[in-house]
């Protein structure tokens, strides 16, 4: 993915699909855990929230957490459409 400033990744709602994956699949892993536990152990009060969600997939695969694919395929095609894919 080049670098999008910020604003566009926000407006064309493509970074709020991608949180909604990771949290979902942390919490495919942590039964009983909440959605503000997964966006704390996402620290996602970083200020670069897209390097955060690449650092938790990067961990939620190690501990075998799977993504719910329709989503990620989805994602994938909006950053496509809004040019966010090189």
């Amino acid at each position: 993915m080049r670098r999008a400033d910020f604003a566009g990744l926000v407006a064309s709602g493509l970074l709020k699909d991608v949180e909604e994956i990771v949290v979902g699949a942390y919490l495919s892993i942590h039964p009983g855990a909440s959605r503000p536990e997964a966006y704390h152990w996402l620290r996602y009060e970083d200020p670069d929230p897209v390097a955060q969600l690449a650092d938790g997939v990067r961990r939620l695969v190690a501990g075998g957490a799977s993504f719910d694919a329709e989503a990620v395929d989805k994602a994938f095609a909006k950053a496509s459409e809004t040019g966010l894919l090189n």
